[in-house]
């Protein structure tokens, strides 16, 4: 797939264009997730509460991780989809390139730092003393293995930028069927337990990466991935980080605000921890079609702005809120009706259940709240305003989060519930920034393709 193979997506019928992107990314995020879910059920069947709260606490530690870098991988790809828009496509291999040296780096920084900080970190969240051990044997391996989640996610955006989510959701597919078939030899036929649920997690994810590049190869991609080719170019890289940065800042201060609900909770002991990290793993599952439409909305978006077409981005963005919503309403729905047998899919230990259950309820009604909060970051970022979209969700997590969940999760008494409400109120407070701001209509004004042509009117200046 080279440059000249890139899909336009700025003209047809935006619902179709939406929905053709969005069910690929979609199934994708659907399936990558189903690594984590397939490490906590079958580590839950032979190792029980102890195991799931190991695997899920040492799971969010890595998943935080990886939020450290996401916003790089999501920047190239509204960069990627606005070079595509305006036809800039010679600017696409500087991107790739520099992208990918960018990671590689941060991925050797971040896997050296973490093996010496994974057991302050797994006491500064106040992880269980019977799952300690199990979490810390998670987390070191993930992180051992974090390149290749970067590199994955790197050549998944990218591809993606271009206007193809269908071929990274055939190499996810692969690599989780591969994750199962591991986790059940790894797991339950050798008794690894979290040890084992992160090889399989590793492995798999290595297999994702090697598949994309192979596939990527054989089409003639603009990126060759010979060793000469992979130069840091410093202007793509301060692009990258201009929209990048606040996204990755965003996913980080974000995921510290869970980790701190994750403290809170394990404070109220191991059933709660294991109860809410059940009710965790449903959240990622059922947050899904709402991120797939808003990465369809950035996509979609970023490239009719970069094509000048600013009423059918505006039009995306719509189509967007109204199909994420009815998604997550159907979800909401099965979540208030059924919150017991969704808990018990994991683990059957009777106080778990009730506890994971009860705050499912209160908690998944941000599953109503949620399209409307990530289509329209998805859409500001998509024109190249993340740093908005920072700050909304920075004072969602700090602002909102955080001291709603201490004051109603221990202030006020009311333990698990109290953390639950939380998350509905947090997300209200996001969304209602976010629209603001695009309400002001500033987001018609690309930061990508202006700072483009400010860069180069320089250079002509300067010769």
């Amino acid at each position: 797939m080279s440059e000249k193979h890139a899909k336009n997506l700025t003209d047809g019928s935006v619902v179709k264009r939406l929905l053709v992107f969005a069910l690929p990314l979609l199934l994708s995020n659907i399936v990558q997730s189903l690594y984590s879910v397939a490490d906590m059920w079958i580590v839950g069947r032979y190792n029980g509460p102890v195991g799931i709260s190991g695997v899920n606490i040492g799971g969010n530690v890595t998943f935080l991780m990886t939020m450290m870098v996401i916003g790089l991988c999501v920047g190239s790809t509204v960069i990627i989809a606005q070079y595509v828009g305006s036809k800039s496509l010679e600017k696409i291999q500087s991107t790739i390139s520099t992208l990918l040296v960018s990671l590689v780096i941060a991925a050797i920084f971040i896997t050296t730092i973490m093996l010496f900080l994974s057991t302050p970190i797994l006491k500064l969240i106040n992880t269980p003393e019977e799952s300690f051990t199990e979490a810390k044997k998670y987390l070191n391996v993930t992180v051992i293995g974090i390149i290749f989640i970067f590199l994955y996610n790197a050549l998944s955006s990218i591809m993606r930028g271009m206007g193809n989510s269908k071929t990274p959701m055939t190499f996810i597919i692969i690599a989780c069927c591969t994750n199962v078939v591991l986790d059940f030899i790894l797991v339950g036929k050798f008794g690894m337990g979290a040890t084992g649920a992160a090889l399989a997690t590793v492995i798999s994810q290595a297999l994702s990466m090697i598949l994309c590049i192979i596939y990527l190869k054989s089409q003639n991609f603009t990126f060759d991935f010979k060793f000469a080719s992979f130069k840091f170019n410093k202007e793509q890289f301060s692009l990258l980080m201009k929209i990048g940065m606040p996204i990755s800042i965003t996913n980080v201060i974000n995921n510290i605000s869970f980790l701190f609900l994750t403290s809170i909770v394990n404070t109220f002991g191991i059933m709660a921890s294991s109860g809410v990290g059940v009710v965790g793993k449903f959240n990622g599952f059922a947050i899904m079609p709402a991120i797939a439409i808003s990465a369809s909305v950035s996509t979609l978006g970023a490239q009719n702005i970069g094509a000048g077409r600013n009423d059918r981005a505006k039009k995306t963005l719509f189509t967007g809120f109204a199909v994420a919503f009815l998604l997550t309403s159907v979800i909401f729905i099965i979540a208030q009706l059924f919150p017991s047998g969704i808990i018990s899919i994991f683990d059957k230990t009777p106080e778990m259940v009730e506890l994971g259950a009860s705050y499912l309820k209160v908690s998944s009604y941000v599953y109503l709240i949620i399209p409307f909060t990530f289509c329209l970051n998805g859409f500001l970022n998509g024109s190249g305003h993340s740093m908005i979209t920072s700050v909304s969700n920075m004072c969602s997590s700090l602002l909102f989060r955080i001291p709603i969940a201490y004051f109603l999760g221990i202030y006020s008494g009311l333990g698990l519930t109290g953390v639950a409400l939380s998350m509905p109120f947090s997300d209200l407070g996001a969304a209602v920034i976010s629209f603001i701001y695009f309400l002001t209509g500033k987001w018609k004004k690309s930061n990508i393709l202006n700072d483009d042509l400010s860069a180069q009117a320089a250079l002509i200046s300067d010769n």
